[in-house]
């Protein structure tokens, strides 16, 4: 078995315990808070040693679902993690690696995937430092390049260890969630209320699209003429874009809401029944988290293989790419050209086939991993027939050895099914322009929902209003 020899080694990788006691809902937020606090201001430092650059990021494509920041301590983000976690699935669900239902065995399988988390971010940190991202490494020195190597790894255990200290029920959802959560929001924000100014010609203007609009009417004559530049003006946000966010906002929230209801009953009561839910959004975010990291990744390679070998055939089928004088790298061919999200209306319409890959490759991608997902995150049929056994409740009207069998008919699709809609939600807003992109908004969206319902939850457990949840 191949975790078997991947098993000594798990003895040094680093982990937080998990709390002996059950930890008060406060305590939990003020760990939360605290460890939001340190990501954000990790956000705003900058890397010691590197050298000021006007090229394009390199990394863009990364930035806003990695939570990363360019040229700061959260450089790497999340992506160490999420990378890990994807190779891992995609081992599982080849049956690479045979993950047991016993809790040694997926113990060791998430211990396992931290330590493959901590090579990754190594090996990032390497190829960042070594390809030149900070400047050139002969100008920089030896010391210096170690020196970034050096920050670059320990900010990667510490997002890990953050990670796991959330998980581990010291604090609210994960690490994962919380930081793309505020990244993405941060970004949404700041393009609707942005107080920066840039002078494109036609006047000083505001980049926040809501700012723009109020100031757009107050100076300018020609209000119809305003109206139209601020809700579809090319270059800076723009009221519509702000618009089409909201709506896919609540569009994610209402379809949260869709589920099959299962019937279940105690086995030991006489009486006591219950349901017992499954969402249309069974697997929540990991099939969109997983398929960006798969992408976003193609991207920074095929980049880096560009950028030193522009004239390799393979480099170009790979992915060919144009700076066009902006801050982040345009794919203009190849196949990372056909994996990315067509860039307007007109963009589509003069480019079809580009359209109809990228929809297909969306919504198949999603919904693989979505539905290998539940092998390995013990969510199948499997591990909620044993959880429903371990309480005692069975399916109402089908005997004990025909639970697995009737959950088989509703999980295996909802996961499925489930990673399509989300695939299908991400392409719409892309194609409807929302601030950021479709992954990015329906990412955040999907966090906050799952962070309601666990406020919601903390209430009932604690019998008080909202207030008591706080003092």
């Amino acid at each position: 078995m191949f975790l078997d020899y991947v098993k000594p080694f798990c003895a040094y990788v680093p982990e937080v315990a998990k709390p002996e006691r059950k930890i008060p809902f406060r305590e939990k937020m003020l760990w939360t808070t605290v460890l939001l606090m340190v990501y954000l201001v990790c956000c705003q430092v900058p890397l010691f040693g590197i050298m000021a650059t006007e090229s394009s990021d390199p990394l863009y494509w990364l930035r806003a679902i990695m939570a990363s920041n360019r040229g700061s301590l959260m450089e790497l983000g999340i992506s160490p993690i999420v990378t890990s976690g994807m190779i891992m699935q995609l081992l599982a669900g080849l049956k690479f690696i045979e993950v047991g239902d016993s809790p040694k065995e997926r113990a060791l399988f998430n211990t396992s995937q931290k330590l493959f988390g901590i090579i990754i971010t190594v090996g990032q940190a390497l190829v960042y430092v070594m390809s030149g991202l900070y400047g050139p490494p002969s100008e920089l020195g030896a010391g210096i390049c170690l020196l970034l190597i050096v920050q670059l790894v320990m900010a990667g255990l510490v997002v890990l260890l953050f990670d796991d200290l959330l998980q581990n029920g010291y604090g609210l959802g994960s690490g994962i969630s919380l930081f793309i959560a505020t990244g993405i929001c941060e970004s949404v924000i700041w393009k609707a209320f942005s107080p920066a100014t840039y002078n494109n010609g036609r006047g000083m203007q505001f980049e926040g699209s809501l700012i723009a609009l109020v100031h757009l009417l107050t100076t300018r004559s020609d209000k119809i003429r305003a109206l139209r530049e601020a809700f579809y003006r090319q270059d800076l946000p723009n009221v519509t874009s702000f618009l089409a966010t909201v709506a896919v906002f609540c569009l994610v929230v209402y379809l949260q809401g869709f589920r099959v209801e299962l019937p279940i009953q105690s086995s030991k009561v006489r009486g006591h029944r219950a349901s017992y839910p499954i969402k249309l959004f069974y697997t929540s975010n990991m099939p969109i988290i997983l398929q960006n990291a798969l992408v976003s990744n193609l991207f920074v390679i095929s980049q880096l293989i560009y950028s030193k070998t522009g004239d390799n055939i393979f480099a170009r089928l790979l992915g060919s790419w144009s700076h066009g004088g902006s801050a982040r790298s345009y794919p203009i061919g190849g196949l990372c050209y056909y994996l990315s999200a067509p860039e307007s209306l007109r963009h589509i319409l003069e480019d079809p086939l580009h359209c109809i890959v990228y929809i297909v490759f969306m919504l198949g991608s999603c919904a693989f991993f979505s539905k290998t997902w539940i092998d390995v995150s013990g969510s199948s049929a499997r591990d909620v027939a044993k959880q429903l056994k371990s309480q005692n409740m069975i399916m109402r009207g089908h005997r004990e050895t025909s639970t697995i069998h009737k959950l088989n008919k509703y999980i295996p699709t909802a996961a499925a099914f489930g990673g399509l809609c989300i695939g299908a939600l991400s392409v719409t807003a892309d194609f409807m322009g929302v601030n950021g992109s479709g992954t990015g908004i329906l990412l955040a969206v999907t966090i906050i929902y799952q962070y309601f319902e666990i406020f919601v939850k903390e209430q009932q457990e604690m019998g008080g209003g909202v207030a008591s949840m706080f003092f």
